[in-house]
């Protein structure tokens, strides 16, 4: 198999390694295969994304909000990133609780639907997630990245950037995360 799978201290959060193969011309990779991956992730992915973002930039923490939840897959291509999922879950026996990883070229994580999302770029960073429905305007929303009852212990980095959207996010108290613990991850 080219994965090791790890579930982190929030089970449902999936800590995912690829396999390299590399000889003289450089090295090839899966990043997804649906039969190894269904134990772990149980959704299939309708759209992938791409960001590139600066040593500093912090971006989230994102949720999508039902009825059109979103489930990521996160992997980095280049540099490293500090990647962080929050349960969002009401009546989950992890909810408001966080976990990270830092993700560098081979290391995934699966955020499932129901949680917040977020990362701090560590380098310059070329980011690649793979989504289990479209993306929705609409639907779009987040918190705080540094909102106290949470309490994500976030690297320090120097200069640290955010977008005018992301510093405008409400408290998860004030937030209109509407997710069950229940509802299904994709």
């Amino acid at each position: 198999m080219p994965f090791t799978f790890k579930r982190l201290e929030v089970p449902e959060v999936v800590l995912v390694e690829a396999r390299q193969f590399s000889d003289e011309r450089g090295h090839f990779e899966e990043l997804y295969k649906r039969s190894d991956f269904r134990g772990y992730v149980p959704c299939d992915f309708v759209q992938v994304n791409h960001s590139f973002s600066r040593r500093g930039v912090l971006r989230g923490l994102h949720f999508q909000l039902k009825p059109v939840p979103q489930g990521k897959l996160v992997s980095v291509v280049s540099g490293r990133i500090y990647d962080v999922a929050v349960d969002l879950r009401r009546g989950s026996p992890s909810y408001k609780r966080w976990v990270s990883a830092e993700l560098t070229p081979g290391k995934l994580l699966w955020v499932p639907a129901g949680f917040a999302h977020g990362f701090l770029a560590l380098e310059d960073s070329h980011v690649v997630y793979f989504v289990t429905r479209e993306f929705s305007k609409e639907h779009d929303s987040g918190i705080r990245y540094d909102d106290p009852e949470v309490g994500v212990e976030w690297p320090r980095v120097e200069g640290l950037v955010l977008s005018e959207k992301d510093r405008g996010l409400p408290l998860l108290r004030d937030s209109k995360a509407n997710f069950e613990y229940g509802d299904g991850l994709c």
